[in-house]
This record gives C-alpha cells, structure tokens and sequence, in this order.
C-alpha cells in the first residue's frame, strides 16, 4: 500500500505531551497516516527517551512509542517558546496534550486559548483528573489513575493487598479511547460541517468505563466487588491452573455448552449432569467442590498438552505467556501482530504492529522513533517560515 492511501493522509497532529496516554494517542494516529509533530524539551526530550539502553536519548520505548512523528525542540518554559508554539497552532488539525490545567493557563496555552488560535482543531486534552471537578489540579500517572479507577481495589488475591497491572494499561487504554475520540470529532468536522472541538478525558476514566456491572450492582444491591483472584466468582469454571511441567494455563468454560465439553475432554463426562454441576448457577455454587477436580486433572498434564486438547474439542484454553513466550510464537508472527523492524542503533528488533488490522487500510511503520529534535529546523521553516539566521538565534538563546 503507498503512503498516500493511509486513512490519515492529511491529517497533520501536534503531540504536545509527555509520559504516557497522550503522546501514545498521537503514535496511534500517526501509525494511520497522520502527520506528527513531537514537541520536545530540549537537551533532555521526552522522559520516555531515557531508558538506560543507550546515551542517545533513544530507549527501546521510544524506538516505538516515537515512531512516524517528527521531533522539534521547543522550551515551552519561555515566552519566546510558546509564541512559536502558538504561531504553529493554526497549521495542525488534532493537538494532542497532557499538561495539567494550571500549567497551560500559566503558559496562556489553555484549551480554550488554543481553541481560539484554531476554531477548527480537535484539541484532545489527557490529564490526570479531567478539566473539570475538584481534582482537577492534580497530577497523575498509571499507577494512580489505576487506583482512583478502582482498577486496583479489585485486583489479586482476596486475602492480600491489591496489586496495579504488570503493563501500563490505564496509559494504553486511554490511548485507545482519545484517539477514538479524535477520529470521531474528525469525522464530525469533516464530514458534517462540525467545528472543532475539546476533548477532555481524565486517564482514570478509561480504567472507571471497564469496570462492567460493579457501579451497577452497587448501586442497585450496595455490593463492593472485591478481589477475586484468577477466577470469576459469577462464572464457573473460569480460572488458571498449574500443570504437570510447571506452567500454568487458563480455561473459561462458563457456559453449560462449553462445560458439558470440558467435562469430556478431562475424561468426566458425568459432571456435566451432576447435580452440583449441571447448570451455570449450580456451577457457581458449588465451585469449591468442582475447581478442586479440575486442578487436579491438569495437573496431570503438560500446557502445551492440555491447550491442544481444549482448543480440538473448542473450549477456549491459553498458556500464561512469557514476552519470551510471545516473542517465540507462531500466531504472533503469521497474523502480523509482533513485526521486525531495523533500526538505525539497535538493528533488527520485534515490535507491536500497527493495531488494529485494517482490510483496506491497514497502518504501517514508516519511521522509527528520531532523533532528538531531528526535525526541528524543517518544521519551523516550513509552518513559520523562519530562516537560517532565526534559527540560529533561537538556538543560541536555549528557546528550541
């Protein structure tokens, strides 16, 4: 596919950010097509540049999580900084920032000032707490977005302390949501004559909307959802088992159709119409009594055994999986998910693919994360028309 039938072509974005939602919004829309430009500190950058791997401000997060942007260092700390800053405003159609509400009216930067520079820009706003409400001053990150969301409370085991997520999926999830929300009021401007707009999304919000029916049920019924552990207490089986040669599996054969299988495959066909077992509500039940067999079946049995057998009879069944363990496996590669890149320092890496698959329009991996400030001269001449003689100024003085 060529770069002009990208679904983003045209679009051009200013990520305006840093650390981690919203600066991985902007990865998102340039992995379409969109255009982006990465406002930089300069001399340090982004704080994902540093990472230990390298003296070049280019870790391995940011080879990814920088890819398809451009970088321009500009001191936003300077009036001299955000007069350029606002001189670009006009040229980009999504501005992409993170910085708290206190901050950017400090800069004249706000929202709305900026809304007024570009009336037709979708001004996508990622703070911790959202723009609005009491909390509004206050800085976060995943790991508090995790705990404010609730996310946490009702994560681990239930006789010990909550545990946050392995991976920063509050950041990721909220990724997801604000470019959602840019393609949408986009599509809105675009195509029904819509202004621009403010998008203001709080990163313990994405966290809050996954939260299924536990807001529901206590407000109908005043029940706290508390830990569980790896199972679903309202579906059973569902849970993750050790096997015979020290790993570890999941199952989830919650539905009667899919116990009454289960029970075949592990060679009890009986407990499908046992008493204690029958139904999805006896099931729940009576999961003390049931999850005892199933531990010890699997047991018996190696993952990559017992995973065969329950996928063949169509009960879903994974292996708990390593990095190690994905970065080896087949279906990761042949579906596209994990692709190989070479990059200019590290050579040949695996990377997450563009997600998600598109038939006609899939995205792709045209530049990996640059250089410090490797653009800076290019963008400013191109949008502001400053010359040479400017930028060497600009530069003498610390501003970019």
């Amino acid at each position: 596919m060529t770069e002009t039938a990208l679904p983003l072509k045209g679009i051009r974005v200013l990520d305006m950010a840093t650390v981690l939602a919203a600066p991985v919004t902007a990865t998102y829309l340039g992995d379409f097509g969109a255009e982006v430009v990465k406002i930089e500190e300069p001399g340090t950058g982004d704080f994902i540049r540093g990472g230990g791997e390298s003296n070049s401000l280019r870790s391995l997060q940011w080879v990814q999580e920088g890819r398809n942007k451009k970088s321009v260092t500009v001191d936003l700390r300077t009036e001299r900084g955000r007069q350029l800053i606002r001189g670009m405003l006009p040229h980009f159609d999504v501005i992409v920032t993170n910085y708290r509400p206190p901050t950017l009216e400090k800069w004249g930067l706000s929202p709305e000032t900026m809304a007024e520079i570009n009336p037709r820009a979708i001004i996508v706003c990622i703070t911790g707490y959202g723009l609005t409400g009491p909390y509004r001053e206050r800085g976060a990150f995943d790991r508090i977005a995790s705990a404010f969301s609730g996310l946490t409370y009702v994560t681990g085991e239930p006789e010990r302390d909550p545990v946050r997520s392995g991976y920063s999926v509050i950041d990721y999830m909220s990724a997801y949501l604000a470019a959602f929300a840019a393609v949408t009021a986009l599509y809105h401007r675009d195509q029904h004559g819509g202004p621009g707009q403010i998008i203001d999304l709080g990163l313990y919000e994405a966290g809050f909307r996954a939260c299924e029916n536990a807001l529901l049920t206590y407000g109908a019924e005043g029940h706290v959802r508390e830990r569980a552990g790896n199972r679903n207490l309202g579906i059973v089986p569902a849970s993750d088992f050790d096997t015979a040669d020290g790993r570890r599996i999941s199952l989830h054969a919650g539905t009667d159709a899919l116990f009454r299988k289960f029970a075949t495959v592990i060679g009890q066909p009986h407990l499908a119409t046992d008493r204690r077992f029958a139904t999805r509500a006896d099931r729940v039940a009576n999961q003390q009594h049931l999850y005892p067999i199933i531990a010890e079946w699997v047991a018996g049995q190696t993952a990559d055994g017992a995973v065969k057998l329950f996928s063949d009879a169509d009960v879903p069944a994974a292996p708990l999986m390593s990095i190690a363990d994905i970065a080896a496996d087949p279906h990761y590669r042949e579906r596209g998910t994990i692709v190989t890149v070479d990059d200019i320092e590290y050579g040949e890496l695996p990377m997450a693919a563009p997600l998600p698959k598109m038939s006609a329009t899939p995205g792709t991996i045209r530049t990996l994360g640059p250089g410090l400030g490797e653009h800076t001269d290019e963008i400013l001449a191109q949008l502001l028309h400053l010359d040479d003689s400017e930028l060497a100024g600009l530069r003498a003085d610390g501003v970019i």
